[in-house]
């Protein structure tokens, strides 16, 4: 009986643990997360739209231009000295993307040229004074080889790198909206190889990586500052010129209506001997 109890007791204890691990492991069942590429729907063949969904539904989007100025070292005519060149590195539409979504933190990893080059972007969701809810991007990644010859021609001493960003707040944007700024914005990234500056340019950007509520669709725009300042310099040459207009018709008919009631007005005799006769 002691024997029968002890095979009882434990079957009831691995059911309980395989229960217990059951509802551990269920969420990250659920979570399954997949990178698509979508560059293929935008008419601009230096855009890229790309996109992370989880359960089937998209939960980021990114969709922009990218350009990385990457500084590499190589060795001068006289074998001794070392001269700084530039490659410029243009985000290809073919690229891989795997990505992590949550509900205050999210990230994009794009990568191509098998893996020699990868760039990481982490988003943040958080509050703000007032309890106003925003979302930034946090940090930026880029890992590159100059061993590839492609970008970098006779590099010096080549080799795996990695640039990132340093206490970044880039990209503010009240929660529930898609960032979207058509002018360029431009990261400085630090990198391992001799803390050389790596740029990161991106433009004609729409970058949404929370409250994503319908699949595939941006949420309502979060225009940037520097497209609202270029709208203004725009429109304001109009709006000027409709105000020097009204200017000049209020004019115009202040004088005319002077001039209607300066003729209703009698007329007295210039000549003072007419008096006489009045």
């Amino acid at each position: 009986m002691e024997l029968l109890a002890g095979v009882r007791t434990s079957e009831s204890a691995r059911v309980l643990l395989l229960w217990v691990l059951g509802l551990l492991f269920r969420p990250m069942v659920l979570a399954e997360q997949e990178g698509e590429n979508l560059s293929g729907l935008s008419t601009n063949p230096d855009k890229g739209i790309f996109a992370v969904r989880e359960n089937g539904t998209t939960c980021l989007m990114v969709e922009f231009a990218v350009r990385l100025t990457v500084p590499f070292d190589v060795l001068a005519l006289n074998g001794i000295d070392l001269i700084t060149e530039q490659a410029y590195l243009p985000l290809p539409r073919g690229a891989e993307i795997e990505g992590k979504c949550a509900s205050t933190e999210s990230e994009i990893h794009i990568s191509w040229k098998n893996n020699a080059y990868t760039l990481h972007i982490y988003f943040i969701k958080e509050v703000r004074d007032k309890e106003v809810e925003v979302w930034k991007v946090s940090k930026v990644q880029f890992f590159y080889d100059t061993a590839e010859t492609t970008h970098f021609i006779n590099a010096y001493n080549p080799g795996k790198h990695t640039a990132s960003t340093h206490r970044l707040s880039a990209l503010v944007t009240p929660a529930g909206q898609s960032y979207v700024c058509a002018a360029q914005q431009t990261l400085t990234l630090i990198s391992t190889d001799h803390q050389k500056g790596v740029k990161l340019s991106m433009y004609d950007i729409q970058i949404q990586p929370f409250d994503i509520t319908s699949d595939f669709i941006f949420s309502e725009p979060y225009k940037c500052i520097t497209d609202q300042r270029e709208r203004l310099e725009e429109a304001l040459p109009f709006v000027l010129g409709f105000i020097l207009g009204l200017i000049i018709v209020i004019t115009l008919t202040v004088y005319h209506f002077h001039l209607k009631l300066t003729a209703q007005q009698p007329q007295l005799p210039r000549d003072r001997s007419m008096y006489k006769n009045m």
